[in-house]
C-alpha cells in the first residue's frame, strides 16, 4: 500500500507547487516524504521540482525527478504532441513501486480534466496512483463552482478528496460554501506571501497548515 497524496487545482498556476513544498515543511517532521511532478511542461520556463526543492529545502531523498519533462508551457498532450512524444500512464505508476516505504506528494500538472494524451486525462493517472487527492483553489469568485465541480469529477472515478487547500485573500463565505456542498474540509487557506522564500513558508505551514491534522492519516502516521 503506498501513502500519500495527489495534488491537483482547480486551475493552472493556482499554487499547487507551493502547497506541495508547504506540505513537506508540515509533515517532514513525522514521516518520510518524497516530492514528485511526474509531468512537467514548459520546462524551460519553469521547472517545478526545483522550486519545491528550494522551498522546502529538500535533500536529495525527498527529491524524486523522474518523468516526462517537456518544452512549451501548454497542455500535457499538445506539449508531448509537439516534441514528438506520447505519455504513457503505466509507466509512470510503475515508478512508484520503487520508493515504496515514502510517503508521496505527487503534484499533477494544471486540473484533473487535462489531457495527458489522446486518450486520457490526469484524473487517469491519479487513478493509476490510488492516492486520496488535495484540491488547491482559489478563495475568489468563481472558486465555489471549479471546487464542486473538481470533487465531483474526482468522486465519480473512485478518488477520495483528502481536503481543499484554499489560495488568496480568505473568503469565509466561499470556504462554508466547499465545505458544506463538496462535504470536504479545507485544510488550509494560504495567503499571496508577500515575501515567499524557505523561512516564510515554514513558519506558516506549521502555525497554519492542516491545524487539526486532517492529512496526517493519509501520509501514513505509522510510518
Amino acid at each position: 500500500m503506498s501513502y500519500g497524496l495527489f495534488v491537483t487545482g482547480t486551475d493552472t498556476n493556482i499554487g499547487k507547487t507551493v502547497v506541495c513544498a508547504a506540505l513537506i515543511h508540515r509533515y517532514r517532521a513525522s514521516m518520510p516524504l518524497c516530492y514528485w511532478k511526474p509531468i512537467q511542461t514548459g520546462i524551460e520556463i519553469d521547472d517545478d521540482t526545483a522550486t519545491v526543492k528550494q522551498l522546502a529545502e529538500c535533500d536529495k531523498t525527498e527529491i524524486f525527478d523522474k518523468g516526462f519533462r517537456l518544452p512549451r508551457p501548454l497542455s500535457p498532450h499538445l506539449s508531448a504532441q509537439l516534441a514528438g512524444k506520447k505519455i504513457r500512464t503505466s509507466p509512470l505508476v510503475n515508478l512508484i513501486i520503487v520508493r515504496c516505504k515514502t510517503a508521496w506528494i505527487i503534484e499533477g500538472a494544471g486540473g484533473v480534466m487535462v489531457p495527458i494524451n489522446e486518450k486520457q486525462l490526469m484524473i487517469d493517472l491519479a487513478v493509476g496512483f490510488d492516492l486520496p487527492v488535495l484540491v488547491v483553489a482559489r478563495s475568489t469568485l468563481g472558486t465555489i463552482n471549479h471546487t464542486l465541480l473538481t470533487l465531483t469529477a474526482l468522486r465519480d472515478r473512485g478518488l477520495q478528496p483528502a481536503g481543499v487547500v484554499m489560495v488568496g485573500e480568505k473568503n469565509p463565505d466561499n470556504r462554508l460554501a466547499i465545505e458544506q456542498y463538496g462535504k470536504v474540509p479545507v485544510v488550509a487557506e494560504m495567503p499571496h506571501f508577500s515575501s515567499l522564500t524557505p523561512y516564510t513558508l515554514s513558519q506558516w505551514s506549521q502555525n497554519n497548515f492542516d491545524s487539526e491534522n486532517i492529512l496526517r492519516p493519509y501520509l501514513g502516521q505509522n510510518h
